[in-house]
């Protein structure tokens, strides 16, 4: 898919563009030196807190090798308690970024229903390939379960989100914590997920999009799946490659029509609508992708962030899930089997 400056919204352009710029990458040798020179430039903002929030740290142990997983952990200044408890998966392809990088998402969920955010520093593909970062994500996952009490947060209201390649590791971990039965999530909010390494959609073949376009998709997999590239990839690392979407939490999602992962994105709803599961889904035009933290003061950002936060407000009300049974448990007695 072919995309032209006319195409994107006249408020993203200017500062796409400059973002496009700074991280160009013209063959996958550079596009690797860049993600190492990113991941150097992440390491140095590890532990800094974020302004308005109550924020601190924990070491918890992987089951793989009792090594140690950092966790970043965000709170009200004043909390309630009995608050919903979310995992938050950071973006960055796989590749790059740290939990301290998006504080203003961590903001906006805090302050629409006072919960608590609990972000893993999970390897990135850069060290490790799949399944480490799954593994990771899912140790914390378990954590949070066993620990409902020191944080502050609801059993019943174990919820899972994140941007881009944070999103693709939400809709895995709902894919493999339903299928492991040991923890099960209220909520699901895989933003513009990175979830399918084939590349066969419109929107991913040739695309040349600010951003994150078709070669950075293809070397950001290739790195992610390790010996699995171009193998049978299972569904745990790939969620669109999955197919069975039963039983999977209420979901809240959106994307970009001009980006690579917009034809993944309205299967995967589409998926789980299909399966009976409850999705609220936005297709924004003229948008690349990420948008909405590129330039948060666009009127689309702006609508699309709203969307998100009102859907998740509306989960927090709405959606539980027993961790005693598998099933969905919404307010008034109805259920989701």
């Amino acid at each position: 898919m072919r995309v032209t400056t006319k195409m994107i919204d006249k408020q993203l352009r200017v500062k796409g563009k400059l973002i496009d710029l700074l991280m160009k990458s013209s063959h996958e040798e550079k596009w690797l030196n860049s993600m190492r020179k990113i991941k150097k430039r992440s390491d140095a903002t590890a532990g800094k807190d974020i302004d308005g929030l109550q924020c601190s740290e924990e070491w918890i142990p992987r089951t793989s090798d009792g090594s140690k997983i950092r966790v970043r952990i965000y709170k009200p200044l004043h909390p309630k308690g009995n608050a919903p408890g979310v995992l938050w998966i950071h973006g960055g392809g796989y590749a790059m970024g740290n939990p301290e990088q998006f504080g203003a998402t961590y903001k906006k969920l805090i302050d629409a229903s006072h919960c608590v955010v609990v972000a893993p520093d999970y390897q990135l593909s850069i060290d490790a390939p799949y399944p480490a970062a799954l593994d990771d994500c899912y140790d914390t996952l378990l954590w949070m379960k066993s620990h409902v009490k020191e944080l502050g947060i609801r059993e019943d209201q174990l919820m899972v989100g994140g941007e881009s390649a944070g999103g693709g590791l939400t809709a895995a971990l709902t894919l493999y914590a339903r299928d492991k039965g040991e923890v099960n999530i209220a909520f699901q909010m895989p933003l513009y997920p990175m979830i399918d390494d084939r590349m066969i959609t419109e929107s991913a073949k040739d695309n040349n999009a600010l951003i994150w376009n078709s070669d950075y998709n293809r070397w950001a997999w290739k790195l992610y799946l390790g010996e699995l590239a171009g193998k049978e990839v299972p569904p745990y690392a790939a969620a669109s490659r999955a197919t069975d979407y039963s039983n999977l939490p209420p979901t809240v999602t959106f994307v970009g029509d001009l980006e690579p992962f917009r034809d993944e994105t309205m299967q995967y709803v589409e998926n789980l609508r299909k399966a009976g599961v409850t999705v609220d889904f936005e297709l924004y035009k003229g948008c690349y992708h990420g948008f909405d933290i590129i330039q948060p003061n666009a009127e689309v950002s702006k609508k699309a962030v709203s969307v998100f936060i009102q859907s998740f407000k509306y989960a927090v009300d709405h959606y539980f899930a027993e961790q005693t049974a598998k099933k969905m448990i919404l307010k008034g007695g109805h259920s989701i089997t």
